[in-house]
């Protein structure tokens, strides 16, 4: 049975109603609900969070500024925000295959200073948030994923409605079996991160991309180790460019020394990548083999692992933030800013500022319009200027690393000497990633090592460490629009990338002997990390919500 099957013979849904429902206890969703309660306590807000706590799903590197954090809460030290781990050194290494080379200090460009930020554990801040939300009247329900969007007569967002629990793999309800509930409210606010399944229709039906640039992306592998004490050194942030990537394909390393004798680490690979051989999860594990990085590691040991795709395009790329009933917020939208390696400080940023306009649009007497005010004023904030110096970063890397490299130089280090703020030049461009392969048979099959088992890994004893569970009697939640379109197109042309693009071994071609090859979804073993419905070649893959609570169970990510 289909989900309206379900309903049509199962309902109607029960309703609740709310001034504000928030979709996604993260960052940017937190900061709605709390800028919300703050204005006016009386407001009904609620989120939903598809997690089985805020902060399970959260996973980030993460250096984070508190700029919007001292503007949302000034005494969030007083308030024991989870932010112990201040920066105390900054080093940026061009890697060769065995050497590297420390960029000195003076030519540092300023979007890599991190004099005043925290090295933290994401995760844990959103933990933090999602209290503070709760003890302003907030109500948060985690393990309830928002499946589909409400609408009313005039085709504005009314809502969201969680999926219906207890369906089999057969589409039929079992003996478990809960029917989804709708909220509804005058505004919804859409903070899923980036690439949200429901953001995702949204753009769609109100074509609010239109004008823009495809949106860009790339794939963050991280891990956590425990290292030896003798390696500790708290407050160092190592972040790294060149090896192993190649001249066209772009990404980066980071390395960040936590306190307790802690490490997180990781590679970010633009889903822009050429050449369908590659995989992000084999290049991170190749990336720790460096000496530069191998150093830091060795006498430690790996304590957790995720992976989580991340919206890179930058302003270029940002679609309208507001559609009749709602708006899109942090990572939905958008508002990383891939030149700093920082989104969490947006995030913040722009839940307040959607907050301030639902707040001011209900106070006035208005429900299921457009909030005009919200776009007004992110285009005179901080956050508009910030991400407008940076708005040609991913563009110039689209021509290669190292005018990429040389660009950033021109516009983050060169141009603020002179005193220029904003670069004369805006650079456009058209392709999105899905569209950037090259066949299998145009490029050289990358070989990569097998794992050692002490620094290097494969992808099942990652995904271990990450604790994810899916329900298994449930409908897979990774979808096929043409079953036939991954053996017919993908592998014959591609060679079968989603089995080297997924960081989970979700993807996996399998020969049998009636059929031929077939592909196979593992789909227990989704980290919710986006990257098929991002990287596709033939769009097809599509992520809806599973049952609220599967995934990723992340800890001290």
């Amino acid at each position: 049975m289909t989900p309206a099957e379900i309903l049509a013979q199962y309902g109607p849904r029960e309703a609740m109603a709310y001034d504000v429902v928030v979709v996604g206890a993260g960052p940017a969703g937190l900061a709605t609900a709390i800028r919300l309660k703050q204005i006016d306590a009386g407001l009904s807000v609620v989120v939903l969070e598809k997690g089985s706590e805020p902060g399970a799903h959260t996973i980030s590197g993460a250096v984070m500024d508190p700029r919007a954090l001292d503007e949302l809460m000034p005494d969030w030290k007083a308030r024991g925000a989870p932010l112990h781990q201040p920066v105390t050194a900054d080093d940026v290494l061009f890697l060769g295959a065995r050497n590297a080379h420390l960029l000195p200090k003076w030519l540092v460009p300023g979007c890599l200073h991190n004099e005043g930020n925290y090295i933290v554990a994401l995760g844990a801040v959103v933990k933090w948030l999602g209290e503070q939300a709760e003890a302003l009247g907030v109500e948060i329900f985690p393990g309830f994923a928002a499946a589909e969007v409400l609408y009313g007569e005039s085709g504005a967002v009314c809502g969201v409605a969680t999926g219906h629990a207890g369906i089999g793999k057969d589409g039929q309800p079992h003996d478990g079996f809960q029917l989804g509930m709708e909220l509804r409210a005058k505004y919804t606010v859409f903070a899923e991160g980036a690439r949200g399944h429901l953001g995702k229709q949204l753009i769609e039906r109100f074509e609010l991309d239109a004008g823009r640039d495809p949106q860009s992306y790339a794939l963050g592998v991280k891990e956590l180790w425990e290292i030896a004490p003798g390696k500790a050194r708290p407050g160092l942030v190592v972040h790294t460019a060149g090896w192993p990537m190649d001249e066209h394909s772009y990404g980066g390393g980071f390395l960040y020394h936590l306190e307790g004798n802690r490490a997180t680490l990781g590679l970010v690979t633009g889903l822009d990548y050429m050449n369908p051989w590659l995989s992000p999860f084999e290049e991170m594990q190749r990336w720790k083999t460096h000496p530069a990085i191998r150093t830091h590691l060795e006498g430690g040991k790996r304590i957790g692992y995720g992976a989580r795709a991340l919206a890179a395009g930058g302003l270029l790329s940002l679609p309208k933030l507001v559609f009749p009933g709602g708006a899109l917020v942090g990572c939905d939208a958008g508002t990383l800013n891939a030149a700093r390696i920082k989104g969490s400080h947006a995030a913040l940023k722009t839940g307040m500022l959607a907050a301030e306009a639902a707040a001011a649009a209900i106070q006035a007497g208005r429900a299921g319009d457009e909030l005009a005010a919200y776009p007004e004023a992110f285009g005179k904030s901080w956050l508009f200027e910030e991400l407008d110096q940076a708005r040609n970063f991913k563009q110039w890397f689209k021509q290669g690393n190292t005018i990429g490299s040389l660009m950033t130089g021109v516009e983050q280090w060169l141009l603020p000497k002179l005193g220029v703020k904003r670069a004369p030049w805006t650079i456009h461009r058209s392709e999105p990633d899905h569209a950037r392969l090259h066949a299998a048979s145009q490029v050289e099959p990358i070989r990569y090592p097998k794992p050692d088992g002490e620094l290097t890994f494969d992808r099942l004893s990652s995904i271990f460490l990450s604790s994810t569970h899916h329900e298994d009697n449930q409908p897979a939640h990774l979808t096929l629009k043409d079953a036939s379109l991954p053996v017919a197109i993908n592998l014959a042309r591609y060679a079968g990338p989603e089995a080297r693009y997924c960081p989970a071994g979700v993807y996996e071609f399998v020969n049998t002997d009636e059929r031929g090859e077939r592909l196979q979804i593992n789909a227990q073993n989704c980290v919710h990390c986006k990257t098929c419905d991002i990287k596709d070649p033939t769009q097809n893959i599509v992520w809806v919500a599973p049952e609220g609570g599967g995934g990723p169970n992340y800890a001290g990510m």
